[in-house]
């Protein structure tokens, strides 16, 4: 779709708004373009231009907007839009998990690709997460299973709640192609069992208890203490890496036998990503303090951690504002 032409912003008394709040609008809307993108992409860095080029577009276009829907409407069209043409030819962005292999053994050879594109964390502070339910890392990895137009029609109809009517009017297309689109995207959901749950807004006392159990049993490398704040079931990934473990037995050995860290060699920050807590792990230097070592997002079922996905890299905790470096006295200022 392009931008509707002989359209004009209208402001509360319906005469035209000058180019001066052109901005304004921008800083209105980009944490939740922000999130659309995200949730279309599977990357913050490809949303950050994305809305980039949604406002740049707009901005070719706004003194053409005639008022005919909000201004909200109009930039979601248009972000919409700017995905789709970005996807086109694109592969999507898996989690290890989900490229269709089995779940690994602790001591298999660490494999890893730094070729695929691999879903991406988003900070909190970054977008608008007034659903966590629909920025939660896990939905997030189902809807990459769409072809992107069913993940456009999926999101635009069952997120921001637009009428079949709205979406093919985006989409130029008819209300029964955008329902059949619909109709396919919820069987494949179905298929790879994931749906927008419901999540509480808030960690309970338990929960926050748990985190800091948690934190504390890494710091420690106490790997029974890990395994008993995991569900039994629970799974574990950490892009680049291509392999995935399931169990808590399974995961205490792998933390146990192919984590480099000692005792006293992995503190945390605390930060929130995807509407989940997380942390950054640091992993201590033989010449002195800590470096960024991964970013764990963690999702809490009940008083038990059931998934963790674990991100390598530097440019996560740059994406999540974490310190480069923590020195002795940052973590002895961590400590309790």
């Amino acid at each position: 779709m392009t931008t509707t032409a002989n359209e004009q912003v209208t402001g509360p008394g319906g005469t035209p708004e000058g180019e001066g709040d052109f901005q304004e609008l921008a800083n209105t809307y980009r944490r939740e373009l922000l999130a659309h993108c995200y949730r279309m992409t599977g990357s913050v860095h490809e949303a950050e231009d994305l809305v980039q080029e949604t406002y740049l577009r707009a901005w070719r276009a706004f003194h053409g907007f005639e008022g005919r829907s909000s201004v909200r409407t109009w930039l979601y069209r248009i972000a919409t839009n700017v995905c789709l043409t970005n996807l086109e030819g694109r592969n999507r962005r898996p989690l290890p998990a989900g490229l269709g292999t089995a779940d690994s053994l602790a001591g298999d050879a660490l494999e890893q690709d730094t070729e695929v594109p691999w879903l991406e964390p988003v900070p909190d502070a970054a977008v608008v997460v007034a659903e966590r339910d629909t920025i939660r890392l896990a939905f997030i990895a189902a809807l990459q299973h769409l072809p992107a137009r069913q993940r456009a029609v999926l999101i635009l109809r069952d997120v921001l709640r637009w009428s079949a009517k709205e979406v093919a009017e985006a989409l130029e297309t008819t209300p029964a192609a955008v329902n059949s689109a619909l109709q396919r995207a919820h069987a494949q959901m179905e298929q790879v069992h994931a749906t927008a749950e419901t999540v509480e807004e808030d960690l309970d006392a338990h929960q926050k208890q748990l985190l800091d159990a948690y934190v504390e049993a890494f710091w420690r490398k106490d790997i029974d203490a890990i395994v008993g704040l995991l569900k039994t079931d629970a799974v574990w990934e950490m892009p680049p890496y291509l392999g995935w473990y399931r169990g808590a037995a399974n995961i205490g050995r792998l933390i146990d036998t192919q984590c480099p860290g000692g005792a006293h060699d992995m503190p945390m920050l605390a930060t929130t990503a995807n509407g989940q807590p997380a942390f950054g792990l640091y992993m201590h230097n033989p010449a002195g303090g800590y470096d960024p070592f991964h970013l764990q997002v963690l999702d809490v079922d009940g008083d038990r951690v059931r998934h963790v996905v674990a991100f390598f890299g530097r440019e996560v905790f740059e994406t999540f504002g974490l310190p480069a470096h923590l020195t002795d006295d940052d973590v002895a200022a961590l400590r309790p």
